[in-house]
């Protein structure tokens, strides 16, 4: 497969260096923007005690930016419901009630950051968030706070180099430039591995700082293999880390910190290789590996005696509380892919009897999770949290990463662009010559409503993606699959190009239509369901419901699997019967290589045939499943369809 010349692309990165880096950043570059919300007086300042900062070593740490690179809107959901030992607890409550655990008010930045509450009154009233140029200049004034990087350490906490069209035309290495000019330290990864395992090397060798993960194992047959070998060789050892034990790349790394040594184990996501083509990554397995884990916490401890320990993971917070009950040892655990926005950590007792934070810092670079750890004389006396929202208007873009983000996106769409995994559909030619920036800037159609897709189930931009997948293939049915990311278009903006990457962008995004009965379908949402709603975390995928279009049911996440859906019909009011067969359309299938068109144009070419002489996107349907058994869940509110 023909690849971006690596090469080149830190040509870019170069010219975007060019611009001149700003220091003394604490007062000059933490200034409002012109929105006509002003910031608030010390939104940006944490708090001290006595008039001295709480801690001397400091973990700044963001998770699932998914390709964002500029500000972005994204609506918090409405529906995060919890079962088991999650029900009514953070982050299964939302709205109102999130605000009322978290000890914060309705109609303030918070409410807009953290929840779905007066999201179209509010986006208006505050703007777009995150931003690697924003965030970059948090970063910064956060550092100098802390009296210097030294004394800080920047973590990723994976799911950064997929979910924008740049991204999946430059196979992650915007984002890994990116993350170099943002001074990420330490990452882990899920969607980094969707691409094939030399363009995860090549980037991982190209990333200046640590990529670690203690549950990635090479196959025995590819550590027995001299072409693995090799092929490691070529991206400087930056893949085969430990050939003795098997780790695909360092398990944890140990920094040291204003003179605090903190250990950070890495902890990728445990079920890639059930979610995501195996293609991809044909030499690694993946797990939760929970007993090897708390092998090499005791092993750490006693070979290496840090100060603190942390975990940096992609489980998903209902996986990693149990895993932080469960692994003695833990300090704290900074985790991601489920994307919660979580403003005060959860605390938990772990076996040992001390305890142990659980943080997640939420998407899109909507938020930085700041904790301050108080180490005196290799004593951990105490730990501090914040999690601070990144306003785009409220912070000065700092200009080097600005201008590296404006030069990428000038490269032009050539015939090297690889989007996807079928040789007949690397390229569009259409898009031939054309620079990023014009693709994703195309005007499509303006929304009739919010498009949103964070959810336990359909959002509006599923609903999109869904109605246009049948009407491609004149399906009865289309099934999207639930996954967290994608951001949010405004009642009244125009749809772009770059709002359809965002919903769309990965490695397999071909489309395709087949037959399937009544009854191979409802075992399917069965299936789902089941990886959502298991009481136990650890059998669960951390996603949401699969999106159905052209079809309603019923559902009651209380109910063991096979018994949760009931009441299926098509839109039309035909019931589904378990013999009849369906024509059924979807797309990014893990275990082929479908022939259909791509998914993004299909979408765009659905948005353009269907809005009307106003240029207006009107969405006739959603497919709200109804929802039994959840009225008195604190994860649900407000939900459009019925429930009982």
């Amino acid at each position: 497969m023909a690849q971006i010349d690596r090469r080149d692309f830190i040509k870019i990165m170069g010219l975007g260096a060019t611009a001149t880096a700003v220091s003394g950043l604490m007062s000059k570059q933490l200034v409002a923007g012109s929105n006509v919300q002003t910031r608030p007086k010390g939104f940006y300042s944490l708090p001290v005690k006595g008039g001295v900062k709480k801690g001397n070593v400091r973990i700044l740490h963001l998770t699932d930016v998914h390709g964002q690179l500029n500000p972005v809107y994204f609506r918090e959901p409405n529906v995060n419901l919890g079962v088991g030992d999650a029900y009514n607890r953070p982050p299964h409550v939302v709205g109102k009630k999130l605000l009322k655990a978290m000890g914060l008010k309705e109609n303030t930045p918070e409410s807009y950051v953290y929840t779905y509450l007066n999201f179209e009154k509010d986006s208006k009233r505050y703007g777009k968030t995150g931003g690697f140029p924003q965030i970059k200049t948090l970063l910064d004034s956060l550092r100098a706070e802390a009296g210097g990087r030294q004394n800080t350490l920047t973590i990723d906490g994976g799911d950064l180099w997929q979910g924008s069209g740049t991204a999946l035309w430059t196979r992650g290495v915007d984002m890994v430039e990116a993350s170099n000019i943002l001074g990420v330290d330490v990452m882990v990864g899920h969607w980094e591995f969707t691409y094939k395992e030399n363009e995860v090397l090549s980037n991982v060798a190209l990333f200046k700082g640590d990529f670690i993960g203690q549950n990635v194992r090479v196959k025995e047959d590819s550590l027995m293999s001299d072409t693995y070998a090799t092929f490691v060789e070529k991206y400087d050892g930056s893949g085969l880390y430990d050939e003795d034990s098997g780790h695909a790349f360092r398990p944890y790394v140990i920094k040291e910190v204003n003179g605090a040594r903190i250990c950070i184990i890495g902890q990728a996501f445990p079920r890639t290789g059930n979610a995501n083509p195996q293609e991809f990554f044909p030499d690694w397995s993946f797990g939760l590996r929970e007993e090897d884990m708390k092998e090499l916490v005791a092993q750490i401890k006693e070979d290496e005696k840090p100060d603190a320990i942390v975990l940096l993971s992609h489980n998903g917070m209902d996986v990693d509380i149990k895993m932080a009950e469960r692994v003695p040892g833990l300090n704290a655990v900074f985790g991601g892919h489920t994307h919660d926005g979580m403003p005060k950590p959860v605390k938990v007792k772990n076996v040992d009897g001390h305890t142990c934070l659980v943080t997640n810092a939420g998407s899109n670079g909507k938020y930085i999770g700041v904790m301050d750890f108080d180490i005196q004389k290799g004593k951990l006396n105490s730990i501090d949290y914040h999690m601070l929202p990144i306003i785009s208007n409220w912070l000065k873009p700092d200009p080097e990463m600005s201008a590296y983000i404006k030069q990428m996106r000038s490269q032009k769409y050539t015939k090297d662009i690889v989007e996807s995994r079928r040789k007949d559909a690397f390229y569009n030619p259409k898009r031939l010559g054309k620079s990023f920036e014009e693709i994703l800037s195309e005007k499509l159609a303006i929304a009739d409503r919010n498009l949103y897709r964070r959810g336990n189930f359909m959002g509006t931009w599923d609903q999109i993606i869904c109605n246009a997948l049948r009407e491609e293939y004149g399906a009865d049915v289309a099934m999207s699959a639930g996954v967290r990311w994608g951001t949010t278009t405004l009642k009244g903006d125009w749809i772009t190009m770059e709002d359809v990457m965002t919903q769309c962008a990965l490695t397999y995004g071909e489309t395709y239509v087949s037959e399937m009965t009544g009854k191979d379908l409802m075992s399917v949402l069965e299936g789902v369901a089941d990886n959502l709603f298991d009481p136990d975390p650890y059998l669960q995928s951390g996603g949401d419901m699969v999106r159905v279009g052209g079809m309603d049911y019923s559902i009651d996440p209380s109910q063991k699997i096979y018994f949760r859906i009931t009441d299926a019909k098509l839109d039309n009011g035909h019931v589904i019967e378990p013999n009849t067969r369906y024509k059924v359309a979807g797309w990014a299938t893990v275990n082929r290589t479908p022939k259909g068109r791509l998914i993004w144009d299909v979408v765009r070419d659905y948005i353009l045939r269907n809005k009307d002489t106003d240029n207006i996107l009107y969405l006739p349907k959603i497919n709200h499943p109804t929802l039994i058994n959840v009225n008195h869940n604190p994860g649900i509110a407000d939900y459009p369809g019925k429930s009982s």
